[in-house]
């Protein structure tokens, strides 16, 4: 039996002062795999400070920092891992910056061979998408949720499907094979705020596997 589907979440672009609070309520709403800070058009400074202040926020809470873009800087800032894109550091950079034991996940858009690549080389996951239009950003490619069976079926390293994904159209994704839902607006903006839409991502993730 396939392992129950996990929750990832994804930082706003842009923080406001109340973040941080945002993200306790949110850790604190149910089961939280990873927290990966996603900030844009701030320089390394910003990104070190955001860090500092969230990485423990996140890690006291039982789930793993992650920093999206540069393994230069997750390394510098004692994140647990790093996710790569296929325009940033090439997977085997990001791999030899953070050694062995740390996470490195790469995003494969809506291809079948960039996730063999990935996974062969020793991804510790494959993201694939987006699976639905987004507000956070202009995805490059859509993805069918045929793809999540198709990896399921032939491969064992976990699977993240991500974009535009809320707790309205999750489950779909769900039981069509996602190891991780990579979620943000549809927490940030829940109209119940963030603590209320984990606890309902994380009751999809119960449904599913019962």
């Amino acid at each position: 039996m396939r392992e129950r589907t996990r929750l990832y979440l994804i930082t706003p672009p842009r923080l406001d002062a109340g973040f941080a609070d945002a993200l306790r309520a949110a850790l604190s709403g149910g089961d939280v795999s990873a927290v990966q800070l996603r900030l844009k058009d701030v320089d390394d400074a910003a990104i070190r400070a955001a860090a500092k202040h969230l990485r423990p926020i996140v890690q006291d809470a039982g789930a793993a920092f992650l920093l999206n873009d540069r393994p230069d800087l997750a390394d510098a800032v004692g994140a647990d891992g790093v996710h790569v894109g296929q325009q940033d550091a090439p997977y085997a950079e990001a791999r030899r910056i953070m050694g062995p034991d740390r996470i490195v996940g790469v995003t494969c858009h809506d291809s079948r061979h960039l996730a063999m690549e990935a996974g062969e080389a020793g991804a510790d996951y494959v993201a694939f998408g987006a699976f639905y239009p987004s507000d956070t950003k202009t995805p490059p490619t859509m993805a069918d949720p045929e793809i999540l069976e198709w990896w399921q079926a032939l491969m064992e390293v976990p699977c993240v499907a991500i974009g535009g994904i809320t707790v309205d159209n999750g489950e779909a994704l769900v039981r069509a094979g996602a190891d991780f839902l990579a979620v943000s607006n549809g927490v940030w903006r829940h109209p119940q705020g963030p603590k209320a839409a984990v606890a309902a991502f994380n009751a999809i993730f119960d449904r599913a596997i019962g």
